[in-house]
């Protein structure tokens, strides 16, 4: 049986579901999504304990310092999230976009040398176990609009707002980048 630590976060999108395997950030999660959480972690690892833990390995006062406004403290988390090659391409890539960027799937897609491979890159991102840390909330639609988000679009909308996006003008550079035949990529404040 795999033993891996649980601890649980109070956020301003709700209480996070932290998951390690005592070297790396396996899941994070939201409350009440714990079966979506533990379905993929039962998959790789088979029979599995959680254990309660407290701050394992300092994540949690990082997600922590996230919310206080530290937006790049998640950078240096290491991340075990499990996944296909692909997936884990895909999931590897979003850790690339800074705070305050949004960027499309078909823009992620390209990214990867995939440029056809947008609906990939979108199952790939509602798939991702590690929610935040790795940040596929910056991911939107060709024409800017915010699209599905496993932790709700609220939650999806209060995250980008945090890292300075400007939600009100994404949609019109969306379609602007559209026309020029460009993938939307912005930069708050830009």
């Amino acid at each position: 049986m795999t033993e891996l630590f649980i601890d649980r976060i109070d956020s301003a999108v709700g209480t996070l579901l932290l998951v390690s395997d005592g070297e790396s950030l396996c899941a994070l999660d939201y409350t009440g999504c714990e079966q979506r959480m533990l379905a993929p972690l039962r998959r790789r690892y088979g029979e599995l304990r959680l254990r309660d833990a407290v701050d394992p390995q300092g994540f949690s006062s990082r997600i922590r310092a996230y919310f206080a406004g530290d937006l790049g403290c998640l950078n240096g988390i290491p991340v075990n999230p499990g996944g296909t090659t692909f997936q884990q391409q895909a999931w590897s890539a979003l850790r690339t976009i800074p705070p305050g960027v949004v960027l499309s799937y078909g823009g992620m897609a390209a990214r990867l040398g995939r440029p056809a491979a947008y609906r990939a890159v979108g199952m790939a991102n509602a798939l991702n176990p590690i929610a935040i840390v790795i940040p596929c909330h910056r991911l939107v639609g060709a024409s800017g609009a915010l699209t599905g988000y496993a932790g709700g679009l609220d939650r999806k909308r209060w995250l980008l707002r945090h890292e300075g996006v400007d939600l009100m003008s994404l949609a019109g550079a969306g379609a602007a980048a559209k026309d020029r035949g460009a993938s939307p990529l912005r930069r708050a404040g830009s």
